[in-house]
């Protein structure tokens, strides 16, 4: 039997107006934990996840992109506490958290960029 590989990371690449400007959202609003700035990429991280934002002025706006807005969908272990832990006055809620019935709790933000993500918590473990 071949040995399989374990995924050690999450990675999300975004090309956004500002990197900087972005990435102080994702710290103070999303309160991901690290920032690192490496000159025109600047990545915030938390856990395992890290979102690598690239500053692409000319890029096509995300609100452009209709459904293709959503990038990605990170797990909690418990999404309540999350959802409590970020500043809602500050960010954009799309989707209040709610339980599904594919067993997940989940809740949705709209980035000041005009990306969507989804936070969840799988019910079933």
């Amino acid at each position: 039997m071949t040995k399989r590989s374990k995924i050690t990371g999450l990675n999300f690449v975004l090309a956004v107006p500002d990197a900087m400007a972005t990435a102080r959202w994702w710290i103070d609003v999303m309160k991901f934990d690290s920032l690192r700035d490496l000159g025109g990429w600047v990545f915030v991280s938390r856990g395992p996840c890290t979102i690598m934002l690239g500053s692409c002025p000319d890029a096509i706006p995300p609100k452009e992109l209709g459904d293709h807005q959503y990038f990605g969908y990170i797990e909690f272990d418990d999404i309540d506490a999350y959802f409590a832990e970020i500043d809602r006055d500050r960010a954009d809620i799309i989707k209040k958290p709610t339980s599904e019935e594919w067993d997940m709790r989940e809740f949705a933000v709209r980035t000041p960029d005009g990306h969507r993500v989804m936070f969840g918590e799988d019910l079933s473990r």
